[in-house]
């Protein structure tokens, strides 16, 4: 997936890369690339925000689609997808984000408009995406719930 690929090229890291490594990588660039290191101009200062930010948010999304986070949370996503209702969802450019009843929300990464459309049309919302959706695409949590509940 190219946004994955991305974001790893943006730490330098490859696909077997452990949520430890991750960390590792992370940490060392952000030495480099701390804002604060680059006083001796606006402009040096300003590029360093841009560099860690970008850097903040690629670490971030590597480590919510990892597979050793999935493997922490699964009890809490299957309850989830098993037992809460959709309340709401929104598609865009492959990605669709559904809102969950028990205030939980997951991403969804490279769902086709077509897959998109057919739950639109769903008498069963919630029956075809646990058949269609939720086993089938790349996910990540994007709840501001800590905990599931």
């Amino acid at each position: 997936m190219k946004r994955i690929d991305r974001h790893r090229a943006i730490l330098g890291v490859d696909n077997q890369a452990t949520l430890g490594d991750l960390k590792k990588v992370y940490r060392k660039i952000m030495m480099e690339w701390h804002p604060d290191k680059f006083q001796e101009s606006e402009e040096s200062k300003k590029m360093a925000e841009e560099k860690s930010t970008k850097l903040i948010a690629s670490y971030h999304f590597l480590v919510s689609v990892h597979p050793e986070t999935h493997a922490a949370t699964i009890t809490e996503y299957n309850a989830t997808i098993s037992e809460a209702s959709i309340d709401d969802f929104e598609f865009k450019s492959e990605i669709l984000r559904v809102v969950f009843s028990d205030g939980n929300e997951y991403e969804y990464y490279g769902v086709p408009k077509a897959i998109y459309v057919k739950l639109v049309n769903s008498d069963t919302p919630d029956r075809f995406a646990r058949r269609h959706i939720y086993e089938n695409y790349l996910y990540r949590s994007t709840s501001k719930v800590v905990g599931g509940s």
